[in-house]
């Protein structure tokens, strides 16, 4: 007859063990998926474009965003974050990149969808001087329990 430890331990490690295997399982099934998402934006307008009084070149815009993001979405997934960006060679910079606009996808319904919209977010060239107030405090170090 097994004492009541030892049938305790037999049973625990066989549910930690049927446990890492469902999690291998669902792990190696979330693995093998392979999304194929597709957009297209056209631009349709552009509303305006100004010359700001600081120097900056600002644009507003009117696009048609499609897209069919139904692939990314798998039993793991609950909701999808998704953005235009627009990226753009300066003088100054290789590299601008601007967020135009944004959108939370809450489910595999909703991740098919074409809307008719304008740039959510304010498209700036900062071609002027920039400048930015900054406070530097040398010597700062993280308390021990945090290193």
């Amino acid at each position: 007859m097994h004492s009541f430890g030892y049938r305790a331990n037999a049973l625990l490690t066989f549910a930690i063990t049927l446990l890492a295997l469902m999690c291998a399982m669902a792990s190696l099934s979330d693995n093998l998926n392979s999304p194929s998402p597709s957009a297209h934006v056209q631009v349709l307008n552009i509303n305006w474009f100004q010359k700001q009084p600081n120097g900056n070149d600002e644009v507003s815009m009117t696009m048609n965003i499609s897209a069919d993001l139904q692939s990314l979405f798998t039993w793991n997934t609950k909701q999808v974050f998704v953005f235009l960006a627009a990226e753009y060679e300066t003088p100054k910079n290789s590299l601008n990149q601007i967020s135009l606009w944004d959108g939370i996808i809450p489910s595999k319904e909703h991740a098919k969808f074409w809307i008719h919209t304008s740039n959510k977010y304010r498209f700036i060239d900062q071609t002027g001087k920039m400048s930015a107030d900054k406070i530097v405090m040398p010597g700062y170090r993280l308390p021990e329990e945090y290193r």
